[in-house]
């Protein structure tokens, strides 16, 4: 089986596909999963999971020099009726249920955190508005951890919204009973200084359908590992994600889907325009179907958008098959300048240039955008891309 390759300036990696279950591909960590932060050495950058993150950056997360202080952030959770908030300690049995970090910024964030906020939608419950959750950094380090769980036959959407100046590790649960519905929108729209680690862990129930939409926009460095992991039969997840990554900023998408129980299905689509010399994101898509996952359905994809010079992409899908017995699998990766018969045909319209560019970009994002389904969200968002744009003229 091929590995993926460095990727030159404003290109891409192709993925690569395995057979054989002894193979080796990003879907398989160095270090096995653990909650014990001993169990994972101190990344110097030259492990697979790590060769793209600018360490240097993270200051202090990975190699455990990262002090919490008081003024980390301030998490506000405004939910409606049927909705239960609470603050729990670290001795509580529902947290961690759902995912084991995969890495010892996570591993260092479980160990780190004091107080948890477990958000629980009862069984049945059917939610007519969202619940909004808001992490604020104060300028200090913090560690974090959050829980959203959903009893059988819920439905809710869960609005995440990071804004501020922090350098923040956590973890978050996101845990679906049978029959299920969540739908969770995580904004990343921090200060140019701020530092976000996250990994993202979903257990989806029988037949409960999980929808992801991260949105990153601001911080020098965020680097989040959105997971899932289907507990039976019949679920169905979807990952979407939006980034524009500016001058100097480092995004870093890490998915993995564990297709680890037969007859499920998932689809993920992350696109993302990059501006700005240095402005460096990078997709890693990971999607194991194990031997029992016999009936899985599933596709990722990945697409950016370079506007100037001095951008960097990386983007590397990995799709490994250990059983013959599917529907479908497959993934995509492209990154790509302006169309210039898009643009063409807009300005023959008598559309100036700077106002066709924003057109095309917000044709791209559009997509994506709508999947949220919630105006007010979509409206920021759209004039938040509108902002990033003006500022590259």
């Amino acid at each position: 089986m091929a590995e993926a390759q460095n990727t030159p300036v404003g290109s891409t990696t192709a993925g690569s596909i395995a057979v054989a279950a002894e193979s080796t591909v990003a879907t398989r960590m160095s270090a096995p999963p653990s909650f014990d932060v001993a169990d994972f050495p101190v990344p110097h950058g030259r492990e697979e999971e790590w060769r793209f993150t600018p360490l240097e950056r993270l200051r202090g997360l990975h190699d455990g020099t990262a002090v919490a202080s008081g003024g980390g952030v301030k998490v506000a959770i405004d939910a409606p009726e049927g909705v239960t908030v609470e603050t729990v300690g670290r001795d509580d049995s529902r947290l961690g249920k759902a995912g084991t970090p995969v890495d010892r910024v996570a591993a260092q964030a479980y160990s780190s955190f004091e107080q948890a906020s477990v958000v629980t939608v009862a069984k049945e419950a059917v939610l007519t508005e969202p619940v909004r959750i808001t992490v604020h950094g104060e300028g200090g380090v913090a560690y974090g951890h959050q829980l959203i769980q959903l009893g059988a036959f819920a439905e809710a959407v869960v609005v995440i919204d990071h804004t501020g100046d922090a350098v923040l590790a956590a973890n978050v649960d996101y845990v679906l009973g049978d029959g299920a519905k969540l739908t969770v929108v995580s904004v990343q729209d921090w200060d140019d200084t701020a530092v976000h680690v996250g990994q993202h862990n979903a257990l989806v129930g029988r037949d409960a359908s999980f929808k992801s939409i991260v949105v990153t926009f601001g911080g020098d460095v965020v680097r989040l590992h959105p997971r899932v992991a289907y507990a039976a039969p019949g679920g169905e997840a979807e990952l979407f994600g939006l980034y524009f990554t500016d001058k100097g900023q480092h995004q870093e998408h890490r998915l993995l889907v564990d297709h680890n129980t037969p007859h499920c299905k998932s689809n993920a689509v992350y696109k993302g325009a990059l501006q700005g010399d240095g402005a460096h994101a990078v997709w890693i898509g990971d999607v194991l179907i194990q031997a029992a996952a016999e009936g899985t359905d599933t596709y990722e994809m990945n697409r950016n958008l370079v506007l100037t010079d001095g951008a960097r992409v990386d983007s590397v899908p990995n799709l490994e098959i250990e059983t013959g017995e599917i529907v479908g699998a497959g993934h995509a990766s492209a990154t790509g300048r302006f169309d210039d018969e898009q643009l063409f045909y807009l300005q023959s319209r008598g559309i100036p240039a700077e106002e066709a560019r924003r057109l095309v970009v917000r044709g791209f994002f559009a997509e994506l955008v709508q999947q949220i389904g919630l105006p007010d969200v979509e409206a920021r968002l759209l004039e938040k891309i509108e902002t990033e744009l003006k500022a590259s003229v």
